[in-house]
């Protein structure tokens, strides 16, 4: 599929694909809504020394280096063992071509590109607190670890990605997570919120980032 370049309201990246008619973070701002929904309300709901990390949708990266920058700044007392499964991994040109690590994270911009050229199906420890295991599959159809404190779920919209929005994929997810674990999304349908809730998950409604009215967050 063909993936164009664009430019978001915070200056970062997206991709946008013409094809589906979808890009691949939000227009109004791919930083600011990534750090706002996986790491503001996703990675600092889990109160666990080391948290097992599933995103759904490795993509750009973004989501990785946020959560990577969070450990070495912010949460310097934990560890995460970042799990990432991705159908489709970006070509070196494209991975190139995005402002994340200058933009994001200037003083170690070089770690954008650690992501890229990690292996793919295999851990990697990068750092002491960031331990990266990106898995190229179906995530329909792909193992999940177990255990799973924290999941991303970051695929496309359910009208572009019905397969990933389906009940029996809110219940794979509720059976590998573990007791407590928490889910974010930027998706708010309230068919999402019904079936996660159907699969377990208690779930709320949370205010949404620039040019999103709400996000939800589940917990097993």
């Amino acid at each position: 599929m063909e993936r164009v370049l664009q430019v978001t309201a915070d200056g970062s990246h997206t991709l946008f694909i013409p094809e589906m008619n979808e890009h691949y973070h939000s227009v109004n701002g791919a930083w600011q809504e990534s750090q706002y929904i996986f790491i503001g309300a996703g990675l600092h709901a889990v109160d666990k020394p080391v948290i097992h990390l599933l995103e759904i949708g490795f993509g750009t990266g973004l989501n990785a280096l946020l959560t990577w920058k969070e450990l070495e700044e912010v949460l310097t007392d934990k560890q995460v063992v970042y799990h990432s499964i991705e159908l489709y991994p970006l070509s070196e040109t494209l991975v190139s071509s995005l402002n994340y690590g200058e933009l994001v994270w200037p003083e170690q911009k070089d770690r954008f590109h650690e992501l890229h050229q990690a292996p793919w199906n295999q851990e990697v420890a990068l750092s002491d607190r960031f331990i990266l295991h990106k898995i190229e599959g179906d995530s329909n159809r792909c193992a999940f670890p177990t255990n799973i404190d924290l999941i991303y779920m970051d695929a496309f919209a359910p009208e572009k990605q019905p397969e990933m929005w389906s009940q029996p994929f809110y219940e794979k997810l509720y059976a590998h997570a573990a007791d407590g674990a928490v889910l974010v999304t930027y998706c708010a349908k309230g068919d999402v919120r019904r079936g996660m809730q159907a699969a377990g998950f208690q779930m709320e409604r949370l205010p949404g980032p620039p040019g999103k009215r709400h996000i939800l967050r589940g917990r097993k």
